[in-house]
């Protein structure tokens, strides 16, 4: 039995469904390009993306996004070059606009939930730590907000609190990688959000209490005390988001 597809996330819907030659003769048989080969295209040829980012954007391996990416560029030729019409639909794709929260790809989800302020310069680290109260807050998976930190040639620039949006355990990795978070200071954290965390590049320091600010200035000053050890006894914090409990645009699918 073939192992069933990974949904493949996809932006929006393309403006217009299909194409049709102008030449006034009887129509040849349609090909139908689906709607993750249709962004494939619009990601690599229209936005310039490489295959590996086009991949991360619509979550799916780079060798996948090959694949999907030579079909939809044969289905092309073969229009042009044969005059036939063109109809885009179907494909196993989940639509960013039909979810919520990190369940977006990274792009549309920090669209969506984080505006133009939460950009940062080329040359700039951003900082998160869990926050409530201007403290601390004591474990990852149950945070509310996180206080982001610009920091440039070893100084804060500027800070803002956002909202997880309801974001918990593991989703919580996605919501900083969607921030463009590059370290996070937290005090307990679990085995899989740390997995998360590392497989998404940021630099985890937990075990951390006190004051957020403080313990940003002394993670600047490299006197800050953490744990490299550490481990929560919360239960929870594991992936969780497999297209197969939610459904696809087109078809169910899992991983």
């Amino acid at each position: 039995m073939p192992r069933p597809k990974k949904c493949r996330w996809v932006c929006q819907y393309p403006p217009s469904r299909g194409f049709v030659p102008t030449e006034e003769e009887p129509l040849k048989p349609e090909i139908t390009l689906t709607v993750d080969e249709y962004e494939t295209l619009r990601l690599i040829d229209r936005e310039g993306l490489s295959q590996e980012e086009c991949g991360q954007r619509m979550a799916v391996a780079r060798t996948t996004v090959q694949q999907i990416y030579g079909s939809a560029r044969k289905k092309l030729a073969d229009m042009l070059a044969e005059g036939r019409p063109l109809r885009i639909a179907g494909g196993d794709f989940r639509l960013c606009s039909m979810a919520s929260g990190p369940e977006r790809c990274a792009s549309c989800y920090k669209k969506a939930f984080y505006p133009v302020r939460t950009r940062k310069g080329d040359h700039t680290m951003r900082i998160a730590v869990t926050y409530e109260n201007e403290e601390i807050f004591p474990h990852f998976g149950h945070t509310e907000h996180f206080k982001l930190y610009d920091v440039e040639n070893g100084k804060v620039l500027s800070s803002q609190v956002v909202d997880t949006n309801g974001s918990g355990h593991g989703t919580l990795a996605g919501v900083l990688n969607a921030l463009g978070v590059d370290v996070l200071i937290c005090g307990g954290i679990g085995a899989g959000a740390q997995a998360a965390l590392a497989e998404a590049g940021i630099r985890l320091y937990g075990g951390v209490s006190g004051r957020a600010d403080q313990a940003v200035a002394d993670l600047l000053a490299g006197t800050l005390n953490y744990d490299p050890n550490i481990t929560c006894s919360h239960h929870g914090e594991h992936h969780h988001g497999e297209c197969g409990t939610h459904g696809c645009g087109e078809h169910h699918c899992t991983t």
